[in-house]
């Protein structure tokens, strides 16, 4: 089922009933990119899935960031009067995470970093981000998203399954360019949160890719020692997509972390 609040300005999707599980999604997706851990998770658990501002049906809200967006996630929350859940982010979604936790401690009662940094860009990062954008303004938005987006695969999912990274260019495409430059933006103004990692008391989960370009392992490795408790796992032969490159393996995971944040 779909929701909204703020005439239309909020929206998400719910599904399930039980202990609540918040997916948050990253650059150029959609709630869509999480459908296959949503129809595994939704028999078991109640799962809100956010359109982030300037994706599918929801208006793009300016001046976007980080923190605001992790106050969009926050009203969705409050909305559905919930007082805690598990937090699961892919990519920006683990930033949108992060700052949540940040702010909202208490309602976190696990976190999920998928392919997910707590660091904040380096100069040479945020210079590649200033050059996407000018890319993107020169030359639009579908030809930036197609020369882009085939990279977040690992080569060996690339061949095996090709319809997938065209599927997640289409989605990439719905997205219109001021909310894809919104986005490099709000990435390249973030914190570093690794403090966050530090103080957390909730357990934290990694899923990194070995095959990653966007946010590499040896990014991620020095951050997951930082956590009271952590739960790591790193894939041969996939990139930055995991939940669509090895569903099955990452929906195991998932269950299997979600299970244990409600002990």
């Amino acid at each position: 089922m779909r929701k909204s609040i703020n005439n239309g300005n909020i929206t998400w999707l719910d599904e399930g009933q039980g202990a609540t599980i918040v997916f948050i999604h990253g650059f150029a997706e959609n709630s869509g990119i999480w459908d296959q851990q949503a129809t595994q998770l939704k028999t078991s658990y109640h799962v809100i899935i956010p359109d982030l501002p300037g994706t599918a049906a929801t208006p793009l809200s300016t001046p976007l960031t980080i923190e605001s967006m992790a106050e969009y996630v926050y009203a969705i929350l409050l909305a559905e009067n919930i007082s805690n859940a598990v937090i699961i982010g892919h990519s920006m979604g683990g930033y949108i995470a992060l700052a949540l936790a940040e702010k909202y401690p208490s309602l976190i009662k696990g976190l999920g970093l998928f392919h997910s940094t707590a660091k904040a860009d380096s100069e040479e990062k945020k210079e590649g981000r200033r050059k996407s954008i000018k890319l993107m303004e020169q030359y639009g938005a579908e030809t930036f998203l197609r020369q882009t987006l085939p990279n977040m695969f690992s080569p060996v999912t690339k061949s095996k399954l090709p319809a997938a990274v065209d599927a997640y260019v289409k989605m990439g495409m719905q997205c219109e360019l001021p909310a894809l430059i919104a986005y490099y933006e709000a990435m390249a103004a973030r914190p570093d949160r690794t403090a966050v990692l530090k103080t957390i008391q909730v357990p934290v989960l990694f899923m990194i890719g070995k095959d990653d370009n966007a946010v590499p392992l040896d990014n991620v490795l020095p951050q997951i020692t930082l956590p009271r408790v952590s739960s790591i796992h790193i894939f041969e032969n996939v990139g930055h997509m995991g939940m669509w490159e090895i569903p099955t393996e990452s929906n195991v995971i998932l269950e299997q972390f979600i299970a244990f944040c409600q002990l």
